[in-house]
């Protein structure tokens, strides 16, 4: 595999705080003892404590994605974190009547709960570390943070592949794509270092097992889907004075679009370089991504 603009290609990928996305939607930071419920009306009642507190949580008024448009916003949830309506209606939670059934929706990975509603959608709450810091430096503990999103769809689940070859014929690389109803999931505005300024942008996160940042799984990098594709590209080299973070496995993590949910890969390295294979990789990428940063001259 070879790059069209390798430096760029880092630069975009280098350090990434991811901002504004909505998807999954998150509903507060290193929840405990959730109980979760919803009632027949699709509104999703999340009760849990965070920050020495214990909180009644209302989320309604959304469900699956829609694909990236300019001048619009992305599908995301209404919130009411007062356990009730606002002013017209408090205490809403205590008389909350749960009709959501046993989950009956696609298998997902970070899951806490999840349920089948009457009308055949799925529900999911998921817990994970988004923010861990890259190149496997020790997170800070804002970093750390456990994040739990909510998501809502019915039908397919956006398609997110990730595929191994070789990057200079020696360096492990990952390459692949985030779709949703045939169309790439990608966003319109981003900051220098890859952070999505919209609410249609994503952000791939990957860590590698059993690398020279340490033993188990390490953050390595983030970056985004690219515009128009959705597809993706990184290679496990020097990264500024980082090491190699070439490891044993790799996983990689991705908000879907609007409150669909989290979506997860996981794979082992390539092992040693196999130019045919590598040379059936490079054909596939220039094929389906002729326009993305990741195609083979």
């Amino acid at each position: 595999m070879r790059y069209r603009n390798l430096i760029s290609v880092i630069a975009a990928a280098f350090a990434v705080l991811p901002a504004t996305a909505s998807a999954s939607q998150m509903i507060n930071r290193n929840a405990t003892d959730l109980k979760f419920a919803v009632n027949r009306s699709g509104v999703a009642l999340l009760t849990y404590r965070s920050a020495g507190r214990l909180n009644h949580t209302l989320a309604w008024g959304a469900i699956n994605a829609r694909t990236p448009t300019r001048g619009l916003k992305q599908t995301r949830f209404k919130i009411d974190y007062s356990g009730g309506w606002g002013s017209r209606r408090k205490d809403v939670w205590k008389g909350f009547k749960n009709a959501c059934g046993p989950y009956e929706g696609p298998e997902l990975r970070y899951v806490v709960a999840a349920c089948t509603a009457p009308d055949g959608s799925h529900w999911a709450v998921q817990k994970w570390q988004r923010l861990l810091a890259p190149f496997g430096v020790r997170p800070t503990p804002a970093q750390r943070a456990m994040e739990m999103h909510l998501s809502h769809w019915r039908g397919d689940l956006p398609e997110f592949v990730v595929k191994v070859d070789w990057v200079y014929k020696r360096f492990d690389h990952l390459y692949g794509w985030l779709t949703y109803k045939g169309k790439g999931v990608y966003g319109f505005k981003s900051a220098k270092y890859g952070s999505p300024l919209d609410t249609w942008g994503r952000n791939v996160m990957v860590d590698t097992h059993n690398s020279r940042y340490g033993r188990g799984w390490k953050r390595e990098n983030g970056f985004l889907t690219h515009r128009g594709s959705g597809a993706f590209c990184y290679g496990f080299y020097h990264h500024g004075n980082r090491p190699v973070g070439k490891g044993d496995m790799y996983r990689a993590t991705v908000m879907g679009p609007g409150v669909t949910p989290i979506l997860f890969w996981q794979g082992e390295a390539p092992g040693p370089y196999d130019p045919t294979l590598d040379a059936v990789a490079n054909d596939e990428q220039a094929t389906l991504f002729p326009n993305t940063k990741c195609r083979v001259k």
